[in-house]
This record gives C-alpha cells, structure tokens and sequence, in this order.
C-alpha cells in the first residue's frame, strides 16, 4: 500500500466517509488521538528524549514536544514528512524499520510504535524489532491489533482483522492459535487490499515472544496501570499496547505522575474524556 496524500486524506470526503477503503478520510491531532497517547507517555514515563517510529505527520511528537519532551520521529511516507504538522516540523524525516532508522544506537529513552508494526510482512518483524531495540535506550511502547488472551487488559479479537467468512474458524482454533494469519484470510478494503496496509495480524503471545527474541522484557504491570489511564476515554478495547523495556533499565522509568490524580487536576483537558465525564 502506498501511504501518500490519498491515504492521508488528500481528496477525500471531509465529512469523513470512507466508503470502505484504507487510510483517512480525514486526519488530523483529534481524530489521531495523539493528544491521549501523548498525555498517557507524558504521565506514566520519566523519559526526555523520545522517537515516535511511524510518526505520520507528526501529531504525537508535536504533541509530546508541548509538553515538555525532546520529540522526534520518523515515517516511510514522504508525503507524510511533506506535511508535517507545524509543531512537529524540522524534528520528523524519512527513516523505517526495514532500510534502517536514521539514529544511533540507544539514543533514546522512549521509543514508541503506534499502529505501525503489523503494516510489516511478519517475517520482516524480526529484523524492524532488531532495529526499535538498537535505537532504544529505556523503554518502548507500542500499540498493534492483537487477537487472544491479553495478560494485562482486554482480550483481543478476530473482527475486522480477518475476512467475515472465516471469523467462526479462527474463532474455533482457541487460544493456543498464535498465527499470524495467512494473508487470503485477512480481511480486506473497497478494493480488494488488506485493511489499512495491515500484513500482520498475530496474537499477544506471537508479539510478545518476537520481542524477546529481540532482546526486551515486557512490563504488563505498566501496561494494567496504562489501560486504567485510557479507559474514561472508551479507548481499552481498541488499543491493544505493549510496553516493554531493555535490560538493565531502571524501574524507576515508569513511575507514574501524581497516581490517582484526575485529568483536572494535571491541568490536562481533552474532548474525548470530557465527553465521558
């Protein structure tokens, strides 16, 4: 799938039909969330140097810059770096997973890769996690549609993943089945291509295990206090996310700002959470 201005929403419809195909009909720091997942870093990791891999146009590192974080990232969509947000402009370039990313080894505390993974073939995922694990020197965090048991949150599931006919199959192949699905049986777009560029679709077992492979430790206690963080906004089934760490990096990374204080009182406002107060 080519992630250019189509993609991104150039010439679509602003009302925001999608009329079945991949990609945005609009785009932009709501609709992203990028505000809320800013919030959850900002509040959950001690960290000042970040790299958001898969950045899109930036919205999260603009986001993550305001509010107080040294922010850069990275896209393989030129047309994404063209049109970067202005808060995030002159702190994005061109990098991916697969030629490489244009940064030194461990360079930065918190590393983040949201719905980008599964855009990967699966066995191209060894060697782009080889390479989230050269850049980061702390933490990373990621989200990435997951089907099975979920040791800290909701479950994950099969509905919109794979294609509407085989849903009873995969259904019925229980828990032990990790995948990642086969690419017939993905479910597919308007025209005929997997859903969002998704090539990927495996289990929190299969993701959990191709990370440890390349050399990070899964923290599901911080992921339970993440989930917690996210639910006001109705966002826990939908995100399935990862943090998982280097060896060696402190625990003390993870302390979360003020536990227990509400958004109010951090003095950070959002439309979703306000909606559902």
């Amino acid at each position: 799938m080519a992630y250019d201005g189509a993609y991104f929403g150039e010439g679509r419809d602003p009302s925001g039909d999608r009329q079945g195909r991949s990609g945005y009909a609009t785009y932009d720091r709501i609709s992203s969330n990028a505000d809320i997942a800013a919030y959850l870093l900002w509040r959950n990791f001690r960290v000042t140097r970040a790299l958001d891999v898969g950045c899109a146009t930036g919205f999260l590192v603009e986001a993550l810059r305001e509010l107080g974080i040294d922010a850069a990232g990275c896209d393989a969509s030129q047309y994404a770096i063209d049109h970067a947000t202005p808060g995030a402009a002159g702190f994005v370039e061109v990098g991916d997973l697969v030629r490489g990313l244009p940064h030194a080894d461990g360079c930065f505390d918190l590393v983040t890769a949201l719905e980008v993974l599964e855009h990967l073939e699966p066995d191209q995922v060894p060697a782009a996690l080889r390479e989230l694990r050269r850049v980061c020197g702390g933490v990373c965090y990621a989200t990435i549609p997951s089907f099975g048991p979920n040791e800290s949150g909701p479950d994950g599931h099969f509905e919109g993943k794979v294609r509407p006919d085989r849903l009873a199959h995969y259904r019925a192949l229980g828990a032990s089945y990790d995948g990642p699905v086969p690419v017939p049986d993905l479910a597919v777009d308007a025209e005929g291509s997997p859903v969002e560029g998704h090539l990927t679709i495996a289990s929190f077992s299969w993701w959990t295990a191709r990370f440890a492979e390349a050399g990070f430790e899964r923290w599901t206690d911080v992921e339970r206090r993440l989930y917690r963080d996210i639910e006001p906004a109705g966002l826990a089934r939908y995100w399935n996310l990862y943090v998982f760490a280097t060896p060696g990096t402190p625990r003390s990374v993870a302390e979360a700002l003020r536990p227990g204080a509400s958004l109010t009182e951090l003095g950070l406002v959002h439309p979703l959470f306000e909606a559902r107060r």
